[in-house]
């Protein structure tokens, strides 16, 4: 990986981390037309940078992340199901992660959910606020957000759908859903970088450069993201995204079975 290809995927991961487009999926993508997917470094690039943008919701919503351990707790209890899972399903999980054709079907299965997500949860009752939102919907989101293992799903759009399903108003859903990403991509870095250093794999100077790099732009870019998909998302739902994301499947299966296979090897 160079420098340009770093900036890319962490523009890529700034852009798609709070739309639920599947920001993993899309570096997925682009790092298979780099031809770079298959590298060890790459993997954990790909999962450390998700940490900078997420660091962005913290900066955003500074006054209302740091409040009450209650607040805290709830988000603990979101965690958890990822955490289990996670452990439980970590291999197989990087078997998908090498699989674009994994990520082409997961976004034309996810558009196509986002096409009927506002007319199936239109009624939104409880919780005018995140802190406002109960232990058992905070479970209950936690287990949708466990669907975006799969690559290409979305973890914000999982997570918001779920919030959602739980009779929460689609800001609302985002804004935890955005609170829960910032335990839940830094279990995931953590565990990633053990793992790769309990393979065997050190990090030289120039990657660690390339990851902060990374970071800070994944950070930047995703400060900007987050504030246009929250005014866009009330105003307008999911319709235009879930569109997206079934174009995008079938351009990216085209691609694959027509064009050029893009298998990671």
């Amino acid at each position: 990986m160079n420098t340009l290809q770093a900036i890319v995927l962490a523009i890529i991961e700034g852009i798609t981390e709070f739309l639920p487009v599947s920001s993993t999926g899309h570096m997925i993508i682009a790092s298979s037309f780099f031809g770079i997917a298959h590298d060890d470094f790459t993997k954990l690039f790909t999962i450390v940078i998700q940490l900078g943008a997420i660091l962005s919701v913290v900066v955003l919503y500074f006054k209302r992340f740091f409040q009450t351990l209650d607040f805290y707790f709830k988000l603990l209890v979101a965690f958890i199901p990822a955490v289990v899972l996670g452990l439980l399903l970590s291999d197989f999980i990087d078997g998908l992660l090498e699989n674009p054709v994994t990520v082409a079907v997961s976004l034309l299965i996810g558009g196509l959910i986002l096409l009927k997500v506002d007319e199936w949860f239109n009624n939104p009752n409880t919780a005018e606020t995140s802190q406002e939102i109960t232990y058992l919907q905070a479970l209950k989101i936690g287990l949708f957000q466990c669907i975006a293992m799969i690559p290409g799903v979305s973890r914000s759009g999982a997570s918001i759908v779920g919030g959602m399903s739980q009779k929460l108003s689609r800001t609302t859903a985002a804004e935890f859903s955005f609170f829960l990403a910032v335990p839940t991509m830094l279990g995931a870095t953590v565990k990633k970088c053990y793992d790769y250093y309990k393979d065997g794999f050190e990090l030289s100077h120039d990657q660690v450069n390339l990851l902060i790099i990374g970071n800070v732009v994944a950070f930047i870019v995703a400060l900007l993201a987050i504030k246009t998909f929250i005014g866009f998302l009330t105003k307008n739902g999911f319709k235009v995204f879930g569109y997206y994301r079934i174009i995008a499947g079938i351009i990216l299966l085209l691609i694959h079975f027509f064009i050029h296979p893009l298998t990671i090897i």
